[in-house]
């Protein structure tokens, strides 16, 4: 097919160009660049293990990549869908997510268009947000999540520095971030108590209560109030701790079980009288989705679109959450791309129901690297009006000693 036939069916022109982009502000997140015959670019990103997920962009991607004549989202996502681990996540889907939100940016800047207007939207202009309580050097060192990746600071704290402060003055914190408008927030004060015992029901939880009663005392219930477990428990520890929350009255508990334990979080669900969210980590997206929200383990399915095969793959099991009634929150806390293409799909599917921020990060790091992240303002966000999902990086970061470029190319 040559241009002018490519033009008369709307196909997007060959990528020429694959060009990654990692800097040591944040070493577990990975910028992918695409350019397109016609001169277009589009902006994709993911997090967790950069180093691997950029080898795998470059030696297993770029060669099929390079060489499609059609790459519309779609098509690479079947071409990109692999042999072994299809229903699984890892270094593939990770680096098949960055691509696939790279390809659909590419194509909403062709159009000259915003992102979401390609997603049928907007069903709603804006959706509420609450804060994760993270501070601007949350779980950038390792690519796990645990204690030690929290980045605390050595002594004192700055203004945003919201992981100290839940952990040291949460009623305080609570104040803030209601004066600052926002309606939630999200704290995860059990982790410590179960690292220490395994996840099991013999943990200390008189900590993490003693945060949520200095929440609730500060601010009532002005502010939802949303606990974050971090999967880091077993059933009776994670039965134990949800009953002890249910006098706070949560918007959700968050993982308390592994994601693909969906027999024992469909039992756990039955016996405590706390929402339960999960799905984050799902990184086989449409096909992880699919069993959980079908064994009923799940009141809200949270998604990262950057975790789980992109947007092709999240507009399926958005679809498919809605059809069982259960509504859409997407992740964030990793990367400006993330949350901007999250910020588009929640506000075009009929069942988004809230977004994560991180204020930290969108005080922080965030604004070292891009402009164009979405506007949060009296609890709620709303989409940048830019063409594609509107985040640029910018001509200081990109040519910081800091930062580095590697490309493939045609």
């Amino acid at each position: 097919m040559n241009q002018s036939e490519r033009d008369s069916a709307g196909a997007t022109p060959p990528i020429v160009a694959i060009e990654t982009i990692r800097t040591a502000l944040q070493s577990n997140v990975v910028w992918v660049v695409l350019t397109s015959e016609d001169g277009h670019r589009g902006l994709g990103e993911t997090f967790y293990g950069a180093s691997a997920v950029e080898e795998y962009v470059h030696a297993q991607v770029a060669p099929v990549l390079l060489n499609e004549p059609m790459p519309s989202p779609q098509r690479v996502a079947r071409v990109l869908s692999g042999y072994v681990g299809y229903a699984g996540s890892g270094v593939e889907v990770r680096g098949n997510s960055a691509i696939d939100i790279a390809l659909w940016d590419l194509e909403a800047r062709r159009a000259s268009r915003p992102l979401r207007s390609l997603l049928g939207g907007p069903f709603r202009d804006a959706v509420q947000v609450y804060n994760t309580c993270a501070g601007n050097r949350y779980v950038s060192v390792e690519s796990r999540q645990s204690s030690s990746n929290w980045g605390l600071p050595q002594a004192g704290e700055d203004r945003y520095e919201d992981l100290w402060r839940f952990l040291n003055e949460p009623g305080a914190l609570a104040e803030d971030l209601r004066d600052e408008g926002y309606r939630g927030m999200k704290v995860w004060p059990f982790d410590l108590a179960a690292e220490a015992s395994g996840g099991d029901h013999t943990a200390d939880l008189r900590f993490g209560l003693s945060v949520l009663d200095e929440i609730r005392s500060a601010v009532g219930n002005e502010m939802e109030l949303y606990v974050e477990l971090h999967s880091l428990w077993q059933p009776a520890g994670a039965e134990r701790l949800l009953r002890a929350l249910e006098r706070f009255d949560l918007t959700w508990a968050e993982d308390p079980l592994r994601a693909d334990h969906h027999s024992a979080l469909s039992s756990l669900r039955g016996k405590v009288g706390v929402p339960i969210a999960v799905g984050e980590n799902l990184g086989a997206g449409f096909n992880g989705f699919g069993p959980l929200i079908a064994s009923g383990g799940v009141d809200v399915a949270i998604l990262d679109i950057g975790w789980s095969g992109g947007i092709t793959a999240a507009i399926r099991t958005a679809s498919l959450a809605d059809q069982a009634g259960v509504p859409i929150a997407p992740h964030d806390c990793t990367g400006p791309v993330a949350l901007a293409v999250a910020a588009h799909f929640v506000t075009s599917i009929p069942n988004g129901f809230v977004q994560e921020v991180a204020r930290a990060f969108l005080h922080g790091w965030y604004g070292d690297v891009c402009i164009g992240t979405p506007v949060v303002s009296e609890g709620m966000i709303r989409p940048s009006d830019r063409m594609g999902h509107g985040v640029e990086l910018t001509p200081g970061f990109l040519d910081s000693a800091t930062t580095t470029r590697r490309v493939s190319a045609r």
